[in-house]
Order: C-alpha cells, then sequence, then structure tokens
C-alpha cells in the first residue's frame, strides 16, 4: 500500500496464481474443544499447532505474507480467565517458537495497541521482531489486540499530528504509511474459518479489494488441504478491481503466458 505497495483503490494490483498475502481470522477453537468435551483452553492449544503447520504451508506453497488474527480489541470482553490463558499461552509460544522462526527465515511482525499487554509479553514481542527482522522467507504477522477501526483511527491522530498544516487536504497516500501493515501489501485472500461470515473488525483499510473465503472448518481441523481449498477457491476469482470482464478478456487476449508455478496439480478442482 505504502511505498512500494499497490493500493487497489488506486492502481490495479497485480493478479497472481498463488496469494502473495493471506488474512485468517482462525475461528472456532472453543467449539472444537466442546465437540471433544474439553475446556475452551484445550482448543486454543491446538490452535497454536495449526498456526504452527500454517506457517509451514505457507512456506510452501509460496506465499510471503501471512497475518494471523490471534486476539481482538473485543476479546477483552471474555472471561477473565480465558484472557489470562490466552495471554500466558501468548507468551509459551513466543519464547518457544522465536528460534525456530529465525531458524526457518520467518519474519515476525505484531500488530495492535500493545500498551494494554503486560511488559513481559511486549518485551518478548519486540525481541522476536528484532531477532528476526532481516528474514525474508515469510513474513508472519500477528494481529493482537487489534482492531480495523483502532488502527485507522491511530493512522489519522499520527497524520494530523505530522503534518496539521495539512488538515483538510489528507489523500490515501498520506494516510497509508502510518497503518500497522504499511510494510505488507493489501491481502490477496482473506479466509475466516469457524463459519462465520463476517471480517469482525479485522483489516477494515487493508481488505478493500480482497478475496473473502468463509469455511465452516474450525481452525483446530485447518489443514493444509483445507487451506488449498482456499487458494484454489481465489484462482477461480475474477479480479475485475472495478473494470467489466470484458475488459479482462482484452488484457488476457494480449497479456504474454503467465509463468508462475503453480503448486495444484489440478486447476479445476
Amino acid at each position: 500500500m505504502a511505498g512500494k505497495f499497490t493500493s487497489s483503490t488506486q492502481a490495479i494490483p497485480a493478479v497472481v496464481d498463488v496469494p502473495q498475502h493471506i488474512a485468517i481470522i482462525m475461528d472456532g477453537n472453543g467449539r472444537w474443544a466442546r465437540k471433544r468435551m474439553m475446556p475452551r483452553v484445550a482448543g486454543h492449544k491446538r490452535g497454536v499447532e495449526t498456526v504452527r503447520a500454517m506457517v509451514k504451508a505457507c512456506i510452501a506453497r509460496g506465499v510471503d505474507y501471512l497475518t494471523l488474527f490471534a486476539f481482538s480489541s473485543e476479546n477483552w470482553r471474555r472471561p477473565a480467565e480465558e484472557v489470562s490463558f490466552l495471554m500466558n499461552l501468548f507468551i509459551g509460544a513466543l519464547q518457544a517458537e522465536i528460534g525456530k522462526l529465525h531458524v526457518n527465515g520467518v519474519r515476525l511482525k505484531v500488530v495492535g495497541d500493545l500498551g494494554a499487554f503486560e511488559p513481559r509479553l511486549v518485551a518478548l514481542i519486540r525481541e522476536g521482531e528484532a531477532k528476526t527482522a532481516n528474514n525474508s522467507k515469510l513474513t508472519l504477522t500477528i494481529a493482537a489486540n487489534y482492531g480495523g477501526r483502532w488502527d485507522m483511527l491511530q493512522a489519522i491522530n499520527q497524520l494530523a499530528l505530522a503534518h496539521p498544516e495539512k488538515a483538510g487536504c489528507f489523500g490515501e497516500g498520506d494516510l497509508a504509511p502510518h497503518l500497522t501493515m504499511a510494510y505488507a501489501p493489501e491481502p490477496d485472500l482473506f479466509i475466516r474459518t469457524g463459519g462465520e461470515q463476517r471480517i469482525s473488525n479485522f483489516l477494515l483499510w487493508q481488505l478493500a479489494y480482497s478475496e473473502l473465503y468463509f469455511t465452516k472448518t474450525l481452525w483446530p481441523d485447518f489443514d493444509d488441504a483445507a487451506l488449498d481449498a482456499a487458494i484454489e477457491s481465489y484462482r477461480r476469482r475474477e479480479r475485475r478491481f472495478g473494470r467489466t470482464s470484458e475488459q479482462l478478456d482484452q488484457v488476457a487476449a494480449v497479456a504474454p503466458a503467465p509463468t508462475i508455478a503453480s503448486p495444484f496439480t489440478d486447476g479445476n478442482a
């Protein structure tokens, strides 16, 4: 969006077979646990294993950016004991996974209002980001205490403070660099597991032209095959970005044959 990235509302981004950026709402941990007569926290533990598997799967498929909605600004409304468990789980996951992410060339970014977290957690986040800052195989972003409206408001406030003389004349190009994910392209594909069909205050600015994919599969059950199904659905979409189908046909008629290798053996699966 900012700098080297194309804004989907300002220009037409490149369309590729494999999404460059996938954003996921990881929903269904609690229901997964209840179906097995287990406490909700067991579902959250199992969900961490799915995160690990999805990082590997995205690397294998050539995805450059994976963004996961781990904890929303509204999740503080959950029972206090569950929130406490999630915070401790986050700390444990950072301690256990940072070294592995670094060895595998993954850059970690955490976006959200970190001021509400305890200092130990914030320190672990900053240490993990610094350790992996120069990695380039995959950028893994964890959205924690994040909300799309919060993101836009904090960007507006930063912009207004930096350039008060331009008040009333700001454009998209002025605001975009202040958004928390200015370092990444807009998501090509948004996935929500668990059966709900809403974006729940996630990446409101960035999802303007993302392809939306909803699945009833609960997050702990979301595996490589489920990811492939989502990517295959994305590949079948006609990404017009405001244009007509006839215009796309004209572009396709003069475009060179694609050279991007696909990890799928059957384009019609």
